[in-house]
């Protein structure tokens, strides 16, 4: 079983993600959703390391979910 580190994301960018995720929810238009979702996607995807699979928006969308669970 392979270990993996965690993405270390600067303070901004995941206020930027909550932030992003409390719009997501906020919005009922489903292709607006999805262009905040798809925003987090390419935000994440910069500070992903190369040899970790590549996200895909419904992995940011089961993040919002998870998130939003726990809170």
């Amino acid at each position: 079983m392979m270990i993996r580190k965690r993405i270390e994301l600067p303070p901004a960018i995941t206020r930027g993600f909550v932030d992003a995720m409390t719009d997501y929810f906020a919005e009922e238009n489903p292709t607006k959703r999805d262009a905040i979702a798809a925003h987090q996607l390419s935000v994440l995807g910069q500070y992903q390391n190369p040899r970790d699979g590549k996200l895909r928006l419904s992995d940011i969308k089961a993040m919002f979910r998870r998130m939003r669970e726990k809170h």
